[in-house]
């Protein structure tokens, strides 16, 4: 997933709300270039990316033992 500061789809966002839900984990929702997006971060340091053109980002928060996942917004899944 490109960085914050990358230039692309993702950027620049807005921020529109935030909170934490009951299982202790934090989330904001956010505008992108494309429309609506959402990020979560878990309690057990997973994190999750929901973006406006349709592709997701996982990362199972677990350093070099851990998983990542990025499906591209045409559907291809690609997997660390």
């Amino acid at each position: 997933m490109p960085d914050k500061n990358s230039g692309s789809s993702y950027t620049p966002y807005t921020v529109t709300g935030s909170g934490t839900n009951s299982q202790g984990n934090s989330y904001d929702t956010r505008i992108q270039p494309g429309g609506s997006a959402y990020h979560y971060s878990n309690a057990n340091g997973s994190y999750y990316y929901s973006n406006a053109d349709n592709s997701t980002y996982y990362n199972s928060g677990k350093g070099g033992s851990g998983s990542a996942t990025y499906t591209a917004p045409n559907g291809n899944v690609y997997k660390k």
